[in-house]
């Protein structure tokens, strides 16, 4: 007969498939059989069943003995009749008793569970779930923390019954972990040397596990990230963590955590547990369970002995032993033991032992400190300085700890007193050894004072006149560039060791050292043995006796040679800024006279019938006055009136150049008699061949004083602006592109017709463009500016000109003309 495995059914059970059972009824010889089946796995599960809650039952029974004072038969049938009284099973209730009467990890998880229940029941009673909906979701969630509660028992009643880690491993998975959706659960035992070691595993393919062994120190697994971290990693999936672990081939997308296994402050382990699909946030209860879990394995650990292989943590020497190696260092040293309070955790530790070589910083006898606890004999270890911490920290993760010049602080008499020193933290069994060296102040100021003098380059000396006796440190020799196993230079001889053109500096700085007897300072050029030479400047006091007589000198010598020639690059740069300076001053002369010579600033006023004629012109950059804008005004033989304006790309010297060809050649083909379409397309052509490819954009224009039109053209320039009244609006755009573009194009003529009062205005983009807004909107504003028309139009354009917002720093020239 065929079978399928239906999911359901604990341990994959067998079932028979539907397609082969034919008639299932129950008079078929079929159907009872499948009954019988179905009857007998009934009852094997509940067989197993209290098989597994045996140990607890008989616990449940102990407790009602101890309370109630009966024996245990009398204490069993108390056991079934409460049961019975509260409707549970007898094994839920048997926990229920354990719970109450230890108060300890495994009850707090249950009442996390029992607390969430009561939430979700509110919640749902004050949606308005009420009636059977409400009761059942009631029972639902007591049922769920129930059977938390058996199954978290069952858990730790199989693992302290467990003789081996691996039996721990597989009763975890089964009773407590397969609930929560686990598939996997590791148990690593830490070494002291930070290594880490499988003892124990379920879920994982042998293969797997025989792979990982162990795990050397410094390897960054997921382990050893909750090893460090001295907290839960909870990762979504295994993937995310970027970590190598075990079981990552058979379990790569699926949720990961590493739980510290410790106790009494002491990390023994991680407990280490893998899911198949990726891991949901989970609510606190299970994560309090997990952390229980993780608890038990702790106390296996804790007894954990290596089988000898060879890669297991090696036993290290106890406290005693730790004592002795503590006596035989050069340095001081002090056996710390955990101190536990009455709850069992870590809440101090126990100075030991002192070894001989050891210092208080407070200057206490050796005696005061020994025996006392750490944190009474160094009260602020545990807030100003990081001492504490890393101590609690290697006895809990047992990777040693070093420091260089860390501070240590004491507190005596309510004074606090400070010293640093190099400090080395390390476990050796159950006790930490502390070592630290600290630094004499005199030594110390020594030191610095040494680096002070070999960063500054400074070398000192003492010469006793008396005796003759001269001293030198090592930074003098190596300045005088000479070995220190040579005589030192007396100061009568210093100038035969100088520049002969410092010898007059020298002999003042002596007269007034030796002979007046006050300090003195000097500085010349040394000249050393190897040809180098280097400016030094010394500076020296003479030491009297109580007599008043000349005892001795001391003074000090500082390498400026550095000092020396930055002030000389110093000075060179000031007079290159200087000459720099004059030749700027002298371009803008020269500027400033072509921008003259080209355009005068003063206008010579058009003699015009009924035609007022004004010009303005702004540069763009103050240091370079010449610009690219251009305009022009002028009275041709024919009696017309030329007005133009135009801006050649670019600024200073370079663009004005361009811009003098192109105006003066506007001006002498204007005597033609052209119209302004035909000066702008013979203007192109000079931009584009005689220019060297300059390109403008330009605006001419040709007024008939007897008709008052104007006759205008364009190319790529913005158009005139007519102000007529109270209005202002630009002239139609006629067709025409920039100068330069094309080696010959042609511009399209439009005509104006003009009254009494009008006035037109011609222009540059520098006027009106700004950088944050487009072009027609920049004219728009113009429009509104020109608005109403002053009395005169000089008025007009200076008006112009000032309220202008232009901010391209680009040139301006504005002619304007008013009829009548």
């Amino acid at each position: 007969m065929n079978t399928s495995e239906q999911p359901g059914e604990p341990g994959g059970a067998a079932r028979p498939a539907a397609s082969d059972l034919g008639d299932m009824t129950p008079s078929s010889p079929v159907g009872r059989l499948a009954a019988t089946v179905d009857r007998l796995s009934r009852e094997v599960r509940a067989a197993q069943a209290e098989a597994e809650g045996r140990a607890l039952i008989e616990l449940a029974k102990g407790v009602l003995v101890a309370r109630l004072g009966c024996g245990p038969a009398q204490a069993a049938r108390q056991l079934a009749e409460l049961a019975e009284q509260s409707q549970a099973t007898p094994l839920q209730f048997a926990v229920d008793v354990i719970n109450q009467a230890a108060r300890d990890r495994m009850s707090e998880v249950t009442d996390a569970f029992l607390a969430a229940t009561a939430a979700v029941r509110t919640a749902d009673q004050d949606e308005g779930a009420v009636g059977a909906g409400a009761a059942d979701a009631a029972e639902n969630g007591e049922a769920v923390a129930g059977s938390a509660a058996v199954r978290l028992r069952a858990a730790e009643s199989g693992a302290l019954a467990a003789n081996d880690t691996q039996a721990v491993a597989d009763a975890l998975l089964e009773q407590a972990l397969r609930p929560l959706g686990a598939v996997a659960v590791a148990i690593w035992a830490a070494g002291y040397d930070g290594s880490l070691t499988l003892v124990g595993s379920a879920g994982f393919p042998p293969a797997e596990a025989a792979r990982w062994r162990y795990v050397p120190p410094d390897v960054a697994t997921v382990a050893r990230r909750g090893l460090t971290e001295r907290a839960g990693q909870w990762y979504a999936s295994l993937a995310e963590t970027g970590l190598p672990s075990v079981g990552r081939h058979q379990y790569p997308d699926g949720g990961r955590v590493a739980v510290p296994a410790g106790t009494g402050g002491r990390i023994h382990g991680v407990l280490e547990i893998a899911w198949a699909a990726p891991l949901a946030p989970q609510p606190p209860q299970v994560v309090r369970q997990v952390e229980a879990l993780a608890e038990l394995c702790a106390h296996t650990l804790e007894s954990y002995t290596p089988s000898g292989s060879g890669l297991e943590p090696r036993v290290m020497p106890d406290a005693v032993e730790l004592m002795d190696l503590a006596d035989g260092l050069h340095d001081p040293a002090l056996v710390l033991v955990p101190h536990l309070d009455a709850s069992g955790h870590l809440a101090d530790f126990r100075i030991q032992h002192v070894n001989k070589r050891f210092l208080d910083p407070a200057g206490r006898p050796r005696a005061v400190v020994g025996g006392a606890l750490l944190l009474e004999a160094y009260p602020m270890a545990a807030g100003d300085s990081e001492l504490f911490r890393n101590v609690e920290r290697v006895y809990a993760t047992g990777e040693p700890f070093r420091a260089r010049h860390m501070n240590l602080t004491a507190l005596v008499d309510q004074v606090p007193l400070s010293a640093v020193a190099d400090i080395s933290v390390s476990r050796h069994g159950n006790a930490v050894l502390l070592i630290w060296r600290i630094e004499d102040e005199t030594a110390r100021l020594a030191s610095l004072l040494q680096h002070a003098q070999r960063l500054g380059r400074i070398g000192g000396f003492e010469e006793n006149l008396l005796t003759g006796e001269i001293t030198w440190n090592g930074q003098l020799f190596d300045l005088y560039g000479r070995p220190q196993t040579s005589a030192p230079v007396p100061l009568e001889e210093l100038a035969a060791h100088a520049h002969p053109d410092d010898a007059v500096a020298i002999g003042r700085f002596l007269r007034t050292l030796l002979h007046h007897r006050r300090p003195a300072s000097a500085a010349f050029r040394l000249r050393r043995p190897d040809g180098v030479t280097r400016h030094v400047r010394v500076v020296a006091e003479p030491v009297l006796d109580t007599d008043d007589r000349l005892l001795l000198v001391r003074g000090a010598c500082q390498d400026i040679s550095a000092q020396h020639w930055t002030e000389v690059a110093l000075a060179a740069t000031r007079d290159q800024l200087a000459h720099t300076e004059q030749q700027a001053i002298e371009r803008a002369r020269l500027t400033l006279q072509l921008q003259h010579a080209i355009m005068p600033p003063a206008q010579a006023p058009l003699r015009v019938p009924e035609l007022q004629v004004a010009v303005r012109y702004r540069p763009a950059e103050t240091e370079q006055l010449v610009g690219g804008d251009w305009y022009d005004a002028v009275v041709l033989p024919s009696g017309l009136v030329l007005l133009c304006v135009g801006d050649v790309a670019g600024h200073g010297i370079e663009a004005a150049t361009s811009m003098v060809v192109l105006r003066n050649a506007l001006r002498g083909l204007a005597v033609t008699g052209a119209g302004p379409g035909q000066l702008l397309s013979w203007l192109n052509i000079v931009a584009h061949h005689l220019t060297g490819g300059v390109t403008a954009t330009a605006v001419c224009g040709l007024y008939d004083p007897a008709r008052y039109t104007l006759r205008w053209a364009r190319a790529g320039h913005l158009p005139p602006v007519l102000v007529r009244g109270p209005g202002a609006e630009p002239l139609p755009l006629v067709r025409g592109i920039l100068l330069g573009a094309a080696a010959e194009a042609a511009y399209e003529e439009a005509e104006v017709q003009l009254a009494g009062g009008d006035t037109l205005l011609m222009y540059t983009d520098g006027l009106i463009e700004r950088r944050d807004r487009p072009v027609e909107e920049a004219l728009t504003q113009l429009l509104s500016t020109v608005r109403p028309t002053p009395n005169t139009l000089d008025q007009h354009l200076d008006r112009l000109l000032t309220y202008s917002r232009s901010d391209t720093d680009d040139d301006t020239c504005l002619v304007g003309i008013r009829v009548g």
